[in-house]
């Protein structure tokens, strides 16, 4: 079924335009008609609506009844060093496919890339266009935000907003996600710090470790960059029962 998202959530019975852009898209691309139906997402709701009028400037659709949220009770933040090439828009698009509530680039020791600040902000804005795509295709009800590219001190910053933070590292020993998950059942607020290319520095964990974080072992093998943030988020969704029906 086609996914739209609206600024505010509707009321059943609502009649509500979808934005220029998704009514030509409605319209030009996937050729709907009146009295075809959708789903309408906004802000953590979802509704099944039904298309009243579409054309290449205007789509409106009456919205039927509420339906039932996909978003996951575990929010976890990604905050992801930022890796080489093309790697953070596969990050992107699979880490909101799996759950994540927001994503956040990290400027570590280790990194290859640096962004100057319009760099960045062209980056972000790929990257959110990545996230509200990725968000309709996995039928998420809310999109996840994608951060301007922090750094190390200003993440230490925002771990305190969280109930908790780990960091897997290949050289964690002793706590395992499971093992976390059993000691810190009630979490439900979780920020996740994962390296680049290289890894994060001793430096930099020491620091992590100041500001409360955790590291964490994700077993015998060393992931990449792109596979250990995806793999952990997979593995908290399972553990918090996010990937039961």
């Amino acid at each position: 079924m086609h996914r739209f998202f609206l600024e505010t959530a509707p009321q059943p019975g609502a009649e509500v335009p979808l934005t220029p852009e998704d009514a030509h898209h409605a319209c030009q691309v996937l050729r709907m008609q009146p009295g075809e139906t959708a789903e309408l997402l906004s802000g953590g709701a979802r509704f099944l609506a039904e298309a009243v009028s579409i054309g290449p400037k205007e789509a409106v659709f009456r919205v039927l009844e509420p339906l039932p949220s996909t978003e996951p009770a575990l929010r976890v933040t990604l905050f992801q060093g930022l890796p080489k090439a093309d790697k953070m828009d596969w990050i992107v698009q699979k880490a909101v496919e799996l759950g994540a509530a927001a994503v956040v680039p990290v400027a570590m020791e280790r990194c290859v890339v640096k962004l100057d600040r319009k760099d960045a902000a062209r980056r972000q804005e790929r990257w959110q266009r990545i996230a509200r795509e990725a968000c309709k295709q996995s039928g998420r009800c809310e999109e996840p935000a994608v951060g301007l590219p922090l750094t190390l001190g200003a993440l230490c910053a925002e771990l305190r907003s969280f109930e908790a933070a780990v960091v897997p590292w290949e050289e964690a020993q002793g706590l395992s996600l499971p093992r976390f998950r059993a000691e810190h059942p009630e979490v439900r607020r979780l920020a996740v710090v994962i390296g680049p290319e290289g890894g994060i520095a001793p430096r930099e964990i020491d620091v992590l470790r100041e500001a409360g974080a955790l590291p964490v072992t994700l077993g015998p093998r060393i992931l990449r960059t792109e596979t250990a943030g995806l793999a952990s988020l997979a593995a908290l969704m399972a553990l918090w029962g996010e990937m039961e029906a």
